[in-house]
């Protein structure tokens, strides 16, 4: 995750014109906004990047005293999962992933505004890398695979082991092609492929986090929530941008009731999509 958004920091800051590509393009983009958000969720990243490798493991004991039933029961049927070619075949669509948003530029009416777009996904993948890492940092859970015997000991008790709570692959993947069938989606309303564009978008990150489930790499809540998650925010940073039905923020002045009966001046912030 962290090569990845420096990549894409990287390439935002090279194109340049981007900010200003909002003629004929369903986005508004301003870099006034879109910049620090794209900063304050890289820094988060790294932050939370940092709390992910200052956690401490188990130790052989505490390995040894876990059992399976002390897994909730809808996640239960993963303790004790290990695959790793499960682990290795996962890799192949995560990081495939990531080419989808570029592939769509492909597409002459979001090849247009190559830049804008690039600048919305590197703004996409660095709010889903804070929420990720952050919440991974701050959430203890050991993996499927601490509860497997025949696991080396010292894979069960790294740190690493620890990082279960939520998926980063699968949400990272989720937020790279539901964010790469948004685009494709408002760039092209009267597309025919576009039922067929958000079916892959659903499918591999499914496949990312199924492969994550076999690995032992996380269980299946931590894999929907991930999931969850990526879809989300693929979906609603290009669609916050938006410049269709008056979407934007707006501050209305109102009358705010007070405990004493009477009425302060205040205002309502409110955005509409």
């Amino acid at each position: 995750m962290k090569n990845i958004l420096s990549f894409l920091l990287i390439f935002t800051i090279l194109s340049g014109p981007a900010w200003a590509q909002n003629n004929d393009s369903p986005y508004r983009t301003k870099f006034a906004v879109d910049a620090p958000v794209i900063v304050a969720g890289m820094g988060l990243s790294a932050y939370g990047l940092k709390l992910m490798q200052d956690k401490t493991g188990f130790t052989e004991e505490e390995v040894l005293s876990l059992s399976k039933n002390d897994v909730n029961s809808f996640d239960r049927f993963g303790a004790g999962n290990y695959s790793v070619n499960a682990k290795k075949i996962s890799d192949f669509p995560f990081y495939g992933s990531f080419a989808m948003p570029v592939v769509m530029l492909l597409n002459d009416n979001v090849g247009s505004k190559a830049g804008q777009v690039m600048v919305l996904y590197v703004e996409t993948m660095a709010v889903t890398g804070a929420l990720f890492t952050m919440t991974n940092g701050s959430v203890e859970r050991a993996r499927p695979l601490v509860y497997n015997p025949n696991v080396p000991m010292h894979k069960r008790t790294e740190a690493n082991a620890q990082n279960s709570f939520f998926a980063g692959h699968t949400a990272a993947t989720a937020a790279a092609t539901f964010f790469a069938a948004k685009v494709f989606h408002d760039f092209n309303p009267d597309s025919p492929a576009r039922p067929y564009v958000w079916a892959a978008a659903a499918v591999v990150p499914a496949t990312v986090g199924y492969l994550r489930l076999e690995a032992g790499k996380h269980f299946l809540s931590d894999n929907l929530i991930g999931y969850t998650v990526g879809a989300a925010t693929g979906i609603l940073i290009p669609q916050l941008h938006k410049k269709s039905n008056n979407s934007g923020i707006s501050l209305t002045p109102t009358l705010i009731p007070t405990f004493d009966g009477t009425a302060t001046q205040g205002a309502v912030v409110s955005y509409r999509f």
